[in-house]
C-alpha cells in the first residue's frame, strides 16, 4: 500500500516581504489616535505584556511578539514563562489571574470561533474587579488592532528596542 504525500507549503520558500506602508507617515491622525487609545489603558505592565504576547502569538504577529518579549524581559519576566505563554494551559508557571487573562485573551482574539463563553467571562470576572476587567478587555482589543496593522503593513521584527 502506497501512502500519498501531501505537499506542505512553508514560509521558507518565499522571501521575507519588507514593509508595505508606513501608517505613521501616510495616515498620521488615526495612527496617533490608536497610540493614544493604547496609552490610555491602565493595566499592570507585566500582565499586559503577557496578554499582548499571547494575542500576538495567536495572530502570528512577529513584530509584536518581538516587541512584547523584549518589553517583558525588561520588566523582569523570566525566559521560562515567556516561552510557556504559547502553551499556557499546560504550563504550571502562571497563577489563576494570569490564566483567566489568557483565557479571555484567547476568546476575544478568536472571537469568530466561539465568541466569549460565559465560563471564560465568569472566570475573568472572578479574578478581576470590573474596572480592571474593563482595562484588560481594552488591552486585548488594542493588541489585536496593533497585530492587524503590523501584519497587514509587514512591520519588520527585530528592530524594536524598549
Amino acid at each position: 500500500m502506497q501512502t500519498e504525500r501531501k505537499e506542505v507549503k512553508t514560509t521558507m520558500s518565499r522571501p521575507f516581504e519588507h514593509r508595505r506602508l508606513r501608517m505613521e507617515k501616510v495616515s498620521p491622525k488615526p495612527n496617533r489616535a490608536l497610540g493614544a487609545f493604547d496609552a490610555a489603558i491602565e493595566l499592570d505592565p507585566r500582565l499586559r505584556d503577557l496578554v499582548s504576547l499571547r494575542a500576538s502569538m495567536i495572530n502570528g504577529c512577529a513584530y509584536c511578539i518581538d516587541m512584547h518579549t523584549k518589553d517583558a524581559r525588561k520588566g523582569g519576566e523570566s525566559e521560562q514563562r515567556l516561552y510557556a505563554v504559547a502553551a499556557w494551559e499546560e504550563a504550571p508557571f502562571f497563577d489563576e489571574r494570569e490564566r483567566a487573562a489568557f483565557a479571555l485573551t484567547d476568546a476575544v482574539t478568536l472571537v469568530g470561533e466561539e465568541h466569549v463563553t460565559r465560563a471564560v467571562w465568569d472566570e475573568a470576572a472572578a479574578q478581576f474587579d470590573e474596572p480592571e476587567l474593563a482595562q484588560l478587555l481594552w488591552a486585548i482589543i488594542a493588541i489585536n488592532a496593533w497585530n492587524r496593522l503590523a501584519i497587514a503593513t509587514r512591520m519588520e521584527p527585530g528592530q524594536y528596542e524598549p
